[in-house]
């Protein structure tokens, strides 16, 4: 098992697009962070068991297990782990399923907001 305070800070990207996979695994190395990727939510929980990562972002739209579910899991096997929520859709924002994240951001081609969010939320981490 991996010891999550190995530097650098892992990060777990789950989406079901590749370029958005691809794009945030190259904006979030060149700023230091070991990323590494899922595509569905089966294949996060099992990163997440294995990798211990420091953060999750998880896309909420996703075929099969939605980002919903997947986070409810993720509460459920290690409830500290802080979990950004991100999506395409606004809509989301108000859905008190998703509160039980630690952020919530609408996706954009600048990645201006989701770096300073991790950042935050990395910043504020007592582990």
């Amino acid at each position: 098992m991996k010891n999550r305070d190995a530097n650098p800070r892992t990060i777990l990207v789950v989406d079901d697009e590749e370029s958005i996979r691809f794009l945030y695994r190259e904006e979030l190395e060149e700023e230091g962070y070991r990323v590494i990727t899922a595509a569905d939510g089966e294949e996060a929980l099992r990163k997440l068991s294995v990798d211990k990562p420091h953060l999750i972002t998880l896309d909420i739209r996703m075929p099969g297990m939605d980002g919903i579910e997947v986070l409810q899991r993720i509460r459920e096997m290690d409830k500290d782990v802080p979990v950004i929520m991100s999506t395409a859709y606004g809509e989301y924002r108000n859905d008190f399923n998703v509160w039980g994240s630690d952020a919530y951001i609408i996706k954009t081609a600048n990645l201006g907001e989701l770096k300073e969010t991790i950042k935050r939320l990395l910043e504020g981490e007592k582990r």
